[in-house]
């Protein structure tokens, strides 16, 4: 645990996933001296309020940033610049106002032109996460030995944007710093183009399994089940995900077309040598993945050798 708090105060608009995460981690290392959170339903309020994971739970966003040193944003992607505009005049001078969205170059343009002078605007990416959503699905650990890339736009004052790597380092993340539209593209191919064919094939094995009686559904293997898992995340954020970064997916998803159209010559044509080329590349990439330490048994959930505080190796 830090012997001084990194922040005074952080506000934490959103508070599911990410938010419930950040919450218990920041707590748990003493990066805050006060945790403040909204959400945008009552429910959710009075539901954080009953865990006691924060100091106080409030009911505006502007009141959540007032003499925050701190503003996380864990809202959908869509929402972003409406709040950044509704907070705008409330902030402290000084503070510094951060997301945990997806795409960062949408989130870069519909924000920053709210946030007035002398606030210092540093987007994040915690490349860390679970199907489940709500204030109870967080936990301390999520964040070890994951990535978080910040994406701070051309002119962001340096300390501001150390400050951040520092709070995310103590987090557990291993923290990364690249432009927003490169981000997008990579996030296009790591993550939204995944996330995008999961919830294609999920929906053709529902529209099978009524013509079998369910049969897809009841004997579905671990490569189907590992679909319905992604296919299950929150359909708010990702909708808002796939139209904010749709030029980076469309190019991807071109891409992925031609791969699969030559996939699908090879089956036509009988050519096991192309299938099994092709197999053989794409189970290196996966041993690459687990070699750097990227995904494990549980990779994002109840990891029991993760220990908050120790750093990534």
């Amino acid at each position: 645990m830090n012997a001084a708090p990194s922040f005074q105060k952080i506000a934490l608009i959103g508070f599911g996933l990410i938010g419930g995460s950040i919450a218990r981690a920041a707590r748990a290392q003493g990066l805050a001296g006060e945790i403040v959170t909204t959400a945008r339903s009552e429910k959710t309020r009075a539901r954080v309020r009953e865990l006691g994971l924060v100091d106080a739970v409030v009911e505006t966003n502007a009141e959540a940033v007032r003499d925050a040193d701190l503003v996380i944003l864990g809202i959908p992607v869509g929402a972003c610049g409406a709040v950044a505009e509704e907070i705008a005049g409330h902030l402290k001078p000084g503070a510094i106002v951060s997301d945990v969205g997806s795409v960062k170059g949408a989130v870069v343009r519909e924000m920053a032109p709210h946030l007035p002078a002398g606030i210092h605007f540093v987007p994040a990416h915690p490349v860390a996460g679970t199907e489940h959503s709500g204030p109870d699905s967080g936990f301390a650990e999520l964040f070890i030995n994951r990535w978080c890339i910040l994406t701070p736009p051309e002119g962001t004052d340096p300390d501001a944007v150390e400050r951040l790597r520092a709070f995310w380092a103590a987090l557990g993340a291993r923290v990364e710093i690249m432009t927003p539209d490169h981000h997008d593209l990579v996030l296009a191919i790591t993550s939204h183009l995944p996330h995008l064919i999961a919830y294609t094939i999920v929906g053709t094995a529902d529209e099978l399994a009524q013509v079998t009686s369910s049969e897809v559904i009841k004997f579905s293997a671990g490569g189907f089940r590992d679909f319905t898992r992604i296919a299950a995340s929150d359909p708010i954020m990702w909708r808002d995900v796939f139209l904010a970064n749709k030029e980076a997916v469309l190019e991807m998803l071109g891409t992925f077309n031609e791969d699969l159209s030559k996939l699908t010559r090879a089956i036509r044509r009988g050519d096991g040598q192309a299938l099994f080329d092709h197999f053989t590349r794409t189970r290196a990439i996966r041993r690459g993945i687990v070699e750097i330490g990227q995904d494990s048994a549980a990779p994002d959930f109840g990891r029991p050798h993760a220990q908050l505080g120790k750093k990534p190796e």
